[in-house]
C-alpha cells in the first residue's frame, strides 16, 4: 500500500486574519521562494493588521527537516520583533520526533494541539466564541 503525501507547495500560502490573529495553513513542503514569500507576507500581514499572534497549522505537514525548521524559527523571530507571538499548531508526532532527532530548536515559537488550542494561546480565543464552545480541556467535567 502507497501512501499519498500532500504536493510540495510552490505557489502562494494564504495568511487568514481572524481577529487580531493570524492564520497560516501549511500542506506539504515548502520550497524557497515560497518560504520567502510566506515570511513576508507574515510580517506585512502582522504591521498591517496589528495582530498579536501568528498560528502556523502545520497538521498537514508529514515530514519536517532543517529547512522547514529554519523558516518556522524565522518567522516566529520576526513575529516577536514586531510584537506578535507565533504558536505551531498541529505537530504529528512522527514530526516532533524528527526534529529532535534533528536537534532543531526553535526558540520564540510555543505548541499547541489544535488550532483552536493555539488561538487561546495567542489571546484569540475570546474574540472567537465560535471557536470551540464549552472551554478548555481542564475546566471539562
Amino acid at each position: 500500500m502507497t501512501r499519498d503525501f500532500p504536493p510540495p507547495v510552490t505557489g502562494h500560502v494564504p495568511v487568514l486574519r481572524l481577529g487580531d490573529v493570524l492564520l497560516v495553513t501549511l500542506q506539504g513542503d515548502l520550497h524557497d521562494s515560497t518560504a520567502e514569500q510566506l515570511q513576508q507576507d507574515i510580517g506585512e500581514a502582522i504591521t498591517r493588521n496589528r495582530a498579536a499572534g501568528v498560528v502556523i497549522d502545520v497538521s498537514g505537514v508529514e515530514i519536517v527537516d532543517s529547512f522547514l525548521g529554519r523558516v518556522l524559527a524565522e518567522i516566529a523571530a520576526k513575529a516577536r520583533l514586531l510584537a506578535a507571538e507565533t504558536v505551531v499548531a498541529g505537530m504529528r508526532p512522527a514530526v516532533a520526533i524528527t526534529m529532535v532527532e534533528l536537534g532543531l530548536f526553535l526558540p520564540g515559537l510555543r505548541t499547541a494541539l489544535s488550532t483552536e488550542d493555539a488561538i487561546r494561546l495567542v489571546g484569540g480565543g475570546d474574540a472567537h466564541p465560535a471557536a470551540r464552545p464549552g472551554g478548555t480541556r481542564q475546566g471539562s467535567p
